[in-house]
């Protein structure tokens, strides 16, 4: 069998420059003290230099910020046999080494834990995936004396280019409130507003190491770190909100077609009402479709099946996951949704905008709750989380007698 710690050290470094995740390159790290001593620790901030609001907004006095990760994170080894469940998080982290949960669809935090939750999650103890990464931009409103200045979420998506190894050199695009794109570079003094705009834009996302762009007719525009655009995907019209997901190394957009229903006001019982009852028109997503961009072609191509994929859409970040990873999901959607709206005193994760679930091979929609199996990837954290932090905690305390 071969000795990995002899190694040479140039194929280490080689391949620690191939993994772009921090905690993949940790793992790297811990595999023997060669391969420790080999690659330097790096770790891309999680909070950033303040940013200007020129040519964005005028109503702060600039933003901070910050970066959430996806993680889907399971059992290592003979544990992961005996229970396949997967879980799926995403992690906040304002100051290193302090973490809060967040519903991986939204940016709603996950407070408060269950009692039983462990204090501390090692990474070396599970199977962990990145899934993918979103950036949010939070206003800040000055106060003298030290007072809070942390104020409202900018809500607009935000795709992060980082230019160095540390994430100090960087470059952000994200959707002006005009429907026009605005990008901005580390040390700049204002943002760049980008004015080809013949449709407002509805998406942005980083893929292959470039920025792309989506606007409502589906026409997709690949966006230059000098403010320039060139096209790759004539329009393909239909739906009303179109998304940018990575998948299997290949470009998808995804259609979202909404359809207007009405929305009966809350009547308290026993109580009678000489007039009818107002009714309000929400919007429900009743279908999606799928392309892939073929890029020499400059089109989308319809795609009926996802193979061993699914996708995750929300308005605040997109990604796929290998449907063999997710304990018996398959070619299916999971995106959010007004019209799966809950109000389960006991489900504090699912308050706001709820988790809807779209077969493509049937074309069926669902909330997610319909789906137990699919359920339990979200919510509540496994109970295998709980068990292993146990036994790392028992063993510990046995190295120590």
């Amino acid at each position: 069998m071969a000795d990995w710690s002899q190694l040479p050290k140039e194929l280490i470094e080689e391949i620690a420059n191939r993994l772009h995740s921090p905690i993949y390159l940790l793992r790297f790290r811990s595999v023997c003290s060669s391969w420790r001593s080999a690659v330097k620790p790096r770790t891309l901030t999680s909070r950033f230099p303040f940013l200007p609001n020129d040519g964005i907004s005028d109503n702060t006095w600039g933003f901070h910020l910050s970066k959430h990760s996806i993680f889907l994170m399971g059992l290592s080894g003979t544990g992961a046999e005996m229970n396949p469940d997967r879980w799926l998080i995403k992690i906040e982290e304002n100051v290193p080494g302090s973490m809060h949960l967040l519903n991986p669809l939204s940016r709603l935090r996950i407070s408060p834990l269950p009692n039983d939750f462990p204090k501390v999650l090692d990474s070396s103890n599970y199977r962990v995936i990145e899934l993918g990464q979103e950036y949010v931009l939070h206003y800040v409103h000055f106060r003298p004396y030290g007072g809070r200045n942390a104020g409202n979420l900018y809500m607009e998506k935000i795709v992060f280019m980082s230019l160095d190894s540390d994430g100090h050199d960087f470059v952000l695009l994200t959707i002006h409130v005009s429907g026009k794109l605005v990008m901005f570079k580390s040390g700049d003094k204002r943002w760049s507003v980008i004015n080809d705009m013949p449709s407002p834009y509805d998406d942005v996302i980083l893929f292959q190491g470039n920025f792309y762009a989506v606007d409502c007719t589906g026409r997709a525009v690949l966006v230059g770190l000098s403010s320039n655009v060139s096209l790759v995907a004539n329009p393909e019209f239909g739906g009303d909100k179109k998304f940018l997901v990575e998948s299997n190394c290949e470009l998808l957009m995804v259609d979202l077609y909404l359809s207007l229903v009405p929305e009966l006001s809350d009547l308290d019982d026993g109580e009678d009402y000489w007039y009818s009852p107002p009714v309000f028109m929400g919007e429900k997503t009743v279908k999606f479709k799928v392309f892939k961009l073929v890029r020499e072609e400059q089109k989308w191509v319809e795609v009926k099946n996802l193979g061993d994929r699914v996708l995750f859409l929300s308005d605040d970040c997109t990604f796929s996951a290998s449907a063999s990873d997710l304990s018996g999901c398959k070619n299916c959607i999971f995106f959010t949704d007004n019209f799966f709206y809950t109000s389960d005193d006991d489900d504090e994760m699912f308050k706001s905008r709820a988790i809807g679930v779209y077969d493509l091979e049937s074309g069926s929609i669902a909330p997610l709750t319909d789906f137990p199996e699919y359920s339990k990837l979200f919510w509540p954290p496994p109970d295998w989380l709980k068990l292993r932090t146990s036994e790392v905690q028992t063993q510990l305390e046995e190295l120590t007698l």
